[in-house]
């Protein structure tokens, strides 16, 4: 109804033509129903057509392939819009090898972008305009607004101005209207979870507070995760409402465990930072929303430490850590005023410099090619080990881009200093999510994950690693998958990222040393480490990309599993020393027992 026929085809008796599918589609349309395919790389020659048919003759799908893979796929940003023939002796019927096929399969880059979201549909024009998804439009603009209430809160909110209150006040507010901007009727979920953590943050007692906030952030996490992608599709054209959620889950139980530190336990059983962290007394409400729901962090984070912010709401987070420096000694006859505008403004630069990478370099090097059947059959095996580095380097960009411009939103507002170099240099990286110099040169597994997604990192390092019993590496592993979602394909790289961590740390343990006596011999273990810890890295955050078990398994069987074999191989071999964690849980031990028999005579 309301679609009208080709005027050739009215009143003719005759069906109208079947359209011709894109070139590109090797997915067929299963019986009664749309396919999710995925598009073949621009490499790709185009298919033959059919002489007189006019209807492109398309390959066969991978071996291999099943729905949930082309699902998976389609989640790069293509969608399949199927367009089946009408069941009639004049529908086109392509075949190969005498069996009929079901023609029709029609994909293309998304003809109209999708707009089916919760959130405020006021952007859509821009986003028909710019050809970008109406979720991603509204995630900018937010937090570009939010880049500009931030300097407007630090120069006209100031600690010097007004309250507290005000300030922990106006930061929830905006936080509020954002993330209902961002998610519409979604973003219950976030309140929700926020409403019920405070709940057991006053009711809990201090012993089991951390755990039980723990386990009912982590459990309402995993049940959205679960919700989203098995109920809703695979989350296609869904809002992703997880992104805020997993930021407000990591604050709710690194706040729980600081009240434990700082209520429930002695200051002999802490570690430095438990210490240095730990809170002594409940937030109130007000705080506590503030913390979770402000307008700088609540859209994309990062986590930070409860008393750092509290202490940047009342006007003590620049003081405190100048406060660390003789600057008497310097020539000062008083404290100075750091400005972040020079931060932000590197900061949006690298931002820009990232979106034009994303715009260009994610488009050409589909992530999907790597698992092309031609591509793999066709190719040597470095081809496939280049290309994949290429593919995951193209990959980084908009991590890149949402992580330093929610930093910059963070420092325009005056939070994230972190103190004074040697040289008097101010810098403002506390709350900074990656290190990009240190990413791309890092020499080992380790030092490729301390600068990457850092305030992840530190999360799991403190509420897990640090306090793991057994196995903190494994456990600190598994949190981390069960964290981003239930997705196959994090399951597989963070449990190859055990072997890899284990199998980097036995190496360096064992030969490192002998590499130190010369600078040479130091340049060539950098350059050498270099190269396969870059390597390692792209096998090992693959199947993150790629989200699903089918085109995983085929990856790894194109690279012929040589990273776990390589793995497994090392660890057998290689002598496992002591680990430092484990040897500094038996010194703070040996600590703790010296102290109590000291109280005790």
């Amino acid at each position: 109804m309301g679609t009208s026929l080709p005027a050739a085809a009215v009143g003719s008796g005759r069906e109208p033509a079947p359209q011709a599918p894109a070139p590109g589609c090797w997915l067929e349309a299963p019986p009664g129903g749309c396919c999710l395919g995925r598009r073949r790389p621009p490499e790709f020659p185009p298919p033959s057509r059919k002489r007189g048919a006019g209807i492109a003759t398309n390959p066969q799908p991978p071996e291999g392939q099943s729905l949930s893979a082309a699902a998976a796929a389609a989640l790069a940003g293509r969608t399949c819009v199927c367009a089946r023939l009408p069941a009639g002796p004049s529908a086109a019927v392509a075949r190969s090898g005498g069996r009929p096929r079901r023609e029709g399969c029609r994909m293309a880059e998304t003809p109209g972008v999708p707009y089916r979201t919760t959130g405020s549909t006021l952007l859509h024009p821009l986003s028909q305009l710019l050809g970008i998804p109406l979720d991603q439009v509204n995630f900018v603009a937010c937090q570009l607004f939010a880049l500009l209430a931030a300097f407007w809160f630090r120069i006209y909110l100031s600690p010097s101005n007004v309250s507290s209150v005000v300030r922990h006040a106006f930061a929830t507010l905006f936080g509020i209207y954002f993330a209902v901007f961002c998610f519409g009727w979604y973003s219950i979920h976030i309140f929700v979870l926020v409403m019920m953590s405070y709940g057991i943050m006053n009711i809990a007692s201090i012993p089991n507070i951390h755990r039980y906030s723990f386990v009912v952030a982590m459990g309402y996490l995993t049940l959205c995760h679960i919700s989203r992608i098995y109920i809703f599709n695979y989350g296609i054209l869904t809002t992703d409402f997880s992104g805020p959620l997993m930021i407000i889950t990591q604050k709710i139980t690194t706040l729980a465990f600081q009240v434990h530190d700082g209520i429930g336990r002695q200051a002999e059983d802490l570690t430095a930072e438990q210490n240095r962290l730990a809170v002594k007394i409940r937030p109130s409400l007000l705080e506590y929303l503030s913390y979770l729901l402000n307008f700088m962090s609540v859209i994309a984070g990062p986590c930070s430490n409860y008393k750092d912010y509290i202490a940047f709401i009342e006007g003590r987070h620049v003081h405190m850590k100048l406060l660390e420096v003789n600057w008497k000694q310097k020539g000062y006859d008083r404290l100075p005023d750091p400005s972040p505008t020079g931060a932000v403004i590197y900061k949006l630069c690298i931002t820009f410099v990232s979106l034009l990478l994303f715009l260009t370099l994610t488009k050409t090097y589909p992530v999907t090619y790597i698992v092309d059947s031609q591509f793999i059959n066709n190719t040597s095996f470095l081809s496939r080990l280049g290309y994949l580095y290429i593919v995951m380097q193209a990959s980084k960009p908009k991590y890149y881009f949402a992580w330093t411009l929610a930093d910059a939103v963070n420092n325009a507002a005056g939070y994230g200093f972190s103190g004074v170099d040697d040289q008097g240099n101010f810098h403002w990286d506390l709350l900074s999510n990656l290190n990009i110099w240190n990413i791309e040169t890092a020499t080992s597994f380790k030092m490729y994950i301390e600068n990457w997604n850092i305030q992840t990192a530190a999360w799991l390092k403190r509420v897990c690693y640090d306090r793991a019993p057994w196995y903190p590496t494994a456990l600190t592993f598994i949190l981390s998958a069960l964290w981003h979602g239930v997705y196959p394909g994090y399951y597989f790289t963070f449990v190859t990222g055990i072997l890899m961590t284990l199998a980097s740390r036995a190496v360096r343990n064992n030969y490192r040393h002998y590499f130190l006596s010369s600078k040479p011999l130091k340049v060539i273990y950098d350059i050498v480490t270099w190269f396969v810890t870059q390597l390692a890295v792209c096998y090992t955050v693959a199947p993150f990309v790629m989200l699903a078990v089918e085109p995983t398994i085929k990856l790894y069987k194109s690279m012929y599993f040589h990273m776990h074999v390589l793995s497994l191989l090392l660890l057998l071999v290689l002598p496992i020393k002591p680990r430092d964690h484990t040897m500094r849980q038996l010194q703070n031990q040996v600590t703790h027992n010296s102290v109590k028999n000291k109280k005790e005579k």
